[in-house]
């Protein structure tokens, strides 16, 4: 199939789906994730990308929750860690295997980090990219995690939307693996020069390689009606209706994303619904693996 004949198909015969990185380190966080998944996105074929080979319980919890396991190895992905962050950050580096979501076998794919809860359907978020207008989908924006004062050099950074990388929305006709290691190829010196660093990996680097490719991001808000961009687990101002949160505008926020959280949840805004997810979660997987 042309690219042509692609982008003239039904949306109903495109293939839409989410994709996730996971280890048995992060099954407190991983639990509530797939809970709230099947409660709101159960119709939409989840990828669990391995950290590493830390797997035992993940693999439970995917069987258990339906979950497609990716097999294949991320050599390139691997490769491409140890190339921009040799030394003492092994076990960080696998954060780039995020990047894994790229050859996922989907039109259109949806990543979402593991310390996220989902409160809606995302159906509504597929469909939206269209070339030259939308081609890149964030949930909201990340004004000082990303570059550090050397960005002011590079002009095509200038109105660039710097944005939290734990939510996006794209497809291999605008973004591959490729282009990734082919921008980096080619640019790995300017990308060193600007990333920010302070135990930051993947989010420089997805926002580089999509804003030296030149790809047309848009938020949340701009794609879907009456979506929020906001998802940070301490907002201010949010309020619950029918057990589904809205921002102090009123707008629907679509997920709950603890970034940065050193424990988990416990006081803040989302902690209720987080905890209720965790209780329901544990209790089928330990009736499941007893």
């Amino acid at each position: 199939m042309n690219e042509t004949e692609f982008d003239q198909s039904p949306a109903a015969d495109r293939r839409y789906g989410v994709s996730i990185v996971a280890n048995d380190k992060v099954i407190d966080w991983l639990l509530p994730f797939l809970e709230s998944y099947s409660v709101t996105n159960s119709s939409l074929p989840l990828y669990l990308i391995p950290y590493d080979d830390n797997m035992s319980l993940t693999k439970r919890a995917a069987e258990l929750y339906g979950a497609t396991i990716v097999e294949s190895e991320p050599v390139e992905i691997d490769r491409l860690s140890y190339q921009l962050y040799p030394g003492i950050f092994n076990a960080n580096r696998r954060r780039l295997r995020k990047l894994q979501a790229l050859v996922l076998p989907l039109d259109e794919v949806a990543y979402v980090d593991v310390d996220v809860i989902l409160f809606r359907d995302l159906r509504p978020v597929f469909g939206r990219l269209e070339r030259g207008k939308v081609e890149f989908i964030v949930a909201s924006p990340s004004f000082d995690y990303v570059y550090n004062e050397n960005r002011k050099r590079h002009a095509f950074l200038d109105d660039a939307l710097l944005f939290n990388d734990g939510f996006w929305v794209t497809s291999s006709r605008f973004l591959t693996l490729s282009d990734v290691l082919a921008t980096i190829d080619s640019d790995v010196e300017m990308f060193h020069d600007i990333r920010k660093r302070g135990q930051l990996f993947a989010q420089p680097l997805m926002n580089f390689v999509v804003h030296r490719r030149g790809l047309k991001t848009a938020l949340l808000p701009h794609c879907v009606d009456n979506a929020s961009h906001e998802n940070f687990y301490k907002a201010p101002g949010i309020t619950f209706r029918d057990g589904k949160p809205l921002d102090p505008d009123g707008k629907e926020i679509y997920l709950a994303h603890w970034a940065g959280a050193l424990s988990l949840p416990s006081h803040d805004i989302f902690a209720g619904a987080w905890k209720e997810l965790s209780k329901a979660a544990w209790s089928k997987f330990q009736k499941r693996t007893t």
